[in-house]
């Protein structure tokens, strides 16, 4: 560890403390994830479903794409509804106007204030009362809830089906005709959306909240923020400021500068050695990147249209081939797959640089390892398709078509191919990282902290294995959050930052003795909050208060070292000016100039507007999610993997120069083109849900209702602009990686 020793036990104690937090509040997780009742039955004793209907209805739900056609407790889609919050409100408004004709002999809204108000306080009573005996794990609901039940279930059952009077609904949605077209998968699937509306309108025993923390938005049974809601938001704020100021002192007192400035060589050092067979196979995979990167963004511009026309695409009906549920999976399939594959390709152009040479069969293991991945690729894809189509095989939906949760859609055969395919990646790494850690010469701490990133990428995405087709929703999407926050958000960062800093110290250009101490302490920063914090996404998702309150004090501090990123991207331009050489490589330095530019407004602010409890009661599931989700995936990760694509071509092609003028335009009309998506339309249609949301209910601002209004579909329409620019910078990245990949070895600009 050397001078690094502090910084080295500061990182162990942080990923120990923040570790065992995690696990700690994941056993809570388990221990109080809401109940699935054995039976739910009548007061006069009719069985209405069984914890083996709800959990078919589940994996009926998963088979439809699941989280890429609306969403559950907020998580998912956000064209069709939230369909815990629809459910809910459907089933009590049955309900009150059942209850007005039975005892009144009249229309709800025909009553009077007194009488409307002494139906909504039974109504509220009736919801919020837990009747489930936890002795025989049987939930029993009066007569009067059960026809509301099943008067709520009939409207699902014909909306899953081909019922013509909802078909402007289903357009609406942007569902397919007979989205499920099997009766009784329909009649389990109702089944499910009923267990999902229950837990979150009854109250948690010994609590006064629901067991989603009185998630959704529902004022007809006043759930509303807990008081545990508001003060953790308010802690959330005082913890970013102590942290914001913590930060900014350690800063300036303990950061440490280099006694004397480098002397940048005369050649750029990675150039001296010759490229290895290895190095020279990653051409193929900068390919694959860009391919799949194209895919993803005219899927995405196609997807983006069904929000507008839901079942056509200029008034040609798609949605029976592809429909948006399937669209929507390949969207964000292929840019998990693309970006993976571009920081795959980096670290195997690092590992012989590390080493020295191609250790014996690298080549060999690089070229198996490509065609890997394009088998998951294909299969995974064509595996969504035939789910979605309900043409796959009953049983083997989940394992080879789609498993219904959003970033993790792809069969459990593909994912489980995938996780070999990186631990595959991990066995090429280690071979060449471990004899150089065995050397004795030289300081090895910056190459320790990229080695044990490096394995944490091969093995944490195997936690999205701890979970099956019927586990529990709340306990899945615990592991699915290891997977999308910490996996990729966590780790991820950090193995980008070890990478960056060992790349510009072996070019000359920073000290390693900088490099290290900077990269071990962005890690304990990026750790800190970034490890708990991934409970910020699970408020509302059948977890407890304590777990919330981890969630928010945490999700706090991840803000903070975003905060000094200004700074990082100063430092990354400057190196422009450090060589002649280091022209050649501007545009991935622009491109890591870009990623703190988007981490601190994507990941920083637009985060940060939906991180704390009470504005994310409000906000979850909304198009505020959209705008953190595109700001800082593509934002962040997006142009990670983009400078690593041009970085390795500008090496493994050093004889030709990047166009210019095509990068400028593909760089900037990547940028200018999420600006305008961002603040012309999914901002603005965000805020508009959002103002539905607080004054009347979930509900209504996912509903068609409120969706279809004239001014949003012209913010919607907008949106097309932004997505034209976005598209031309793309196709004009990709366009520079085709000429200089596929040109002759030799050639010169």
């Amino acid at each position: 560890m050397g001078e690094y020793r502090k910084l080295w036990w500061t990182l162990i104690a942080v990923l120990t403390v923040t570790f065992a937090i995690l696990g700690i509040s994941g056993v809570e997780v388990y221990r109080k994830a809401p109940p699935i009742p054995e039976r739910v039955t009548t007061a006069s004793g009719e069985v209405l479903m069984t914890r083996d209907d709800i959990m078919a209805g589940q994996a009926a739900w998963q088979s439809t794409g699941g989280m890429q056609l609306g969403s559950i407790w907020g998580h998912g889609a956000y064209q069709a509804p939230d369909w815990s919050a629809d459910w809910l409100h459907r089933e009590l408004t049955a309900w009150l106007s059942l209850a007005a004709q039975e005892s009144y002999g009249k229309a709800f809204d025909a009553l009077d204030i007194a009488q409307k108000a002494a139906l909504t306080h039974w109504l509220k009573e009736e919801y919020r009362r837990n009747t489930l005996d936890p002795a025989t794990g049987v939930v029993t609901v009066s007569d009067l809830r059960a026809r509301a039940i099943d008067q709520t279930a009939d409207h699902y059952d014909r909306l899953y089906g081909n019922d013509p009077a909802l078909r402007e609904m289903r357009d609406n949605y942007a569902m397919k005709e007979a989205t499920l077209p099997d009766a009784a998968k329909r009649a389990a699937l109702t089944d499910f959306f009923f267990w999902t509306a229950w837990a979150a309108s009854t109250e948690r025993p010994g609590t006064v909240a629901t067991y989603t923390n009185n998630w959704p938005p529902e004022p007809l049974i006043g759930n509303q923020p807990t008081p545990e809601n508001i003060l953790w938001s308010l802690a959330c704020v005082v913890i970013l400021i102590a942290g914001v100021g913590a930060l900014i002192w350690g800063w300036a007192f303990l950061r440490r500068h280099d006694d004397t400035p480098l002397v940048a060589a005369d050649k750029d050092p990675l150039t001296l050695a010759a490229l290895t067979p290895s190095q020279r196979a990653l051409g193929k995979y900068l390919f694959v990147v860009l391919a799949l990167f194209i895919f993803q963004v005219f899927i995405g511009g196609f997807t983006a249209h069904y929000t507008i026309e839901g079942q056509s695409f200029y008034g040609v009906d798609v949605s029976q081939w592809f429909p948006y549920a399937l669209t929507r999976t390949w969207h964000v399939q292929s840019a998990v797959l693309w970006i993976a594959t571009a920081f795959l390709a980096a670290g195997l152009f690092l590992a012989p640089v590390i080493h020295g040479s191609d250790p014996k069969y690298q080549k060999l293991g690089v070229d198996l390892l490509f065609w890997a991945l394009i088998l998951v690729v294909v299969g995974s894809f064509v595996g969504n398709y035939l789910s979605i189509a309900q043409t796959m095989p009953d049983g083997l939906g989940f394992w080879l078509g789609h498993q219904g949760y959003e970033f993790l859609d792809l069969g459990r055969v593909w994912q489980l191919a995938l996780f070999a395919g990186l631990l595959f990646w991990l066995v090429l790494m280690l071979r060449c990282m471990l004899p150089a850690l065995r050397r004795h010469e030289g300081d090895k701490s910056l190459l320790a902290l990229l080695t044990v990133s490096t394995i944490a990428i091969g093995l944490f995405y195997g936690t999205g294995l701890f979970y099956g087709e019927r586990t529990h929703i709340t306990i899945m999407e615990y592991w699915r959050w290891w997977v999308v926050h910490l996996w990729v958000e966590g780790i991820f960062e950090v193995f980008a930052t070890a990478a960056i800093a060992f790349i510009f110290a072996s070019m000359g250009l920073v000290s390693k003795r900088i490099a290290t101490a900077a990269s071990l302490a962005s890690a304990s920063l990026f750790m800190v909050g970034g490890v708990p914090g991934t409970f910020h996404h699970l408020y509302f998702s059948g977890t407890t208060t304590p777990v919330m309150a981890v969630g928010a004090a945490f999700s706090a501090l991840e803000v903070v070292p975003l905060i000094v990123l200004g700074y990082e991207a100063w430092e990354h331009w400057s190196l422009r000016d450090r060589a002649p050489w280091m022209r050649a490589l501007r545009w991935p330095l622009m491109c890591f100039v870009a990623v703190a530019f988007w981490n601190m407004l994507g990941a920083g602010v637009f985060g940060f507007m939906i991180n704390t409890p009470v504005a994310l009661f409000y906000l979850q599931g909304l198009n505020t999610t959209a705008v953190h989700a595109h700001a800082a995936l593509f934002g962040v990760y997006g142009f990670l993997a983009l400078g690593f694509t041009l970085l390795v071509l500008r090496y493994i092609r050093p004889e030709i120069a990047f166009n210019e003028r095509l990068m400028r335009v593909g760089f900037w009309g990547l940028n200018a083109g999420l600006v305008l998506m961002i603040f012309t339309s999914l901002l603005p249609v965000g805020l508009f849900q959002f103002e539905a949301s607080v004054t009347t209910g979930m509900w209504y601002a996912r509903s068609d209702e409120f969706l279809q209004q004239g001014f949003l579909e012209t913010l919607r329409w907008i949106r097309t602009f932004g997505d034209v620019v976005f598209i031309v910078g793309a196709i004009a990245v990709a366009w520079q990686v085709v000429i200089l990949g596929l040109a002759r070895r030799g050639a010169r600009a």
